[in-house]
């Protein structure tokens, strides 16, 4: 399961992700993505994520190259951001 909370600031938006980035979870955050992919400013929150899988990973590099700042503490994702970031 996976929680998606929008979060409508004058900054910007922001995308905080509850749970497990993987299967047809992946599907519903791409179709939140591309509601809101015309904000000037965008912050996908990843602290509570707890599992992403290979569709989830090429989803968030998508959402990186089109201008999203991905943002995690744990040691799992922020390693993935890592990578997707090189």
């Amino acid at each position: 399961m996976l929680r998606i909370t929008i979060t409508n600031r004058p900054e910007g938006v922001t995308l905080a992700l509850e749970g497990r980035l993987a299967g047809p979870w992946v599907h519903e955050l791409a179709g939140c993505w591309k509601t809101i992919g015309n904000a000037s400013a965008i912050c996908v929150q990843l602290d509570a994520v707890t599992f992403i899988d290979a569709a989830g990973k090429a989803l968030l590099r998508t959402m990186h190259d089109e201008g999203a700042v991905l943002a995690a503490s744990g040691c799992m994702t922020r390693a993935i951001l890592e990578e997707i970031g090189r």
